[in-house]
């Protein structure tokens, strides 16, 4: 997958958090910090310093929303598959 697709992939699960309601005080925190990974990314900063990060980070989140969140649960698994494979 081509650095555009990621971008815009990214971007897309970006505006998925943004809209994302009815969180408790963890998923609010998770969705901070995975939100701002992705910004990150999408900026190019500190991106192999985020590569572990940001995946762990998709992991919690996954496990705190999939009961209550499943298509953002289903957005950020396929998100992790594909940067995994992407190497990031």
């Amino acid at each position: 997958m081509d650095n555009q697709k990621i971008d815009e992939l990214l971007e897309q699960m970006h505006q998925e958090i943004k809209k994302t309601e009815s969180v408790d005080e963890k998923g609010e925190e998770l969705l901070h910090d995975l939100s701002e990974d992705i910004r990150n990314l999408l900026e190019r900063t500190e991106e192999l310093r985020l590569a572990d990060s940001i995946l762990q980070r998709i992991e919690q989140t996954i496990e705190h929303f999939e009961v209550t969140h499943p298509d953002l649960t289903a957005a950020l698994s396929n998100l992790s598959a594909i940067l995994s494979n992407a190497g990031i």
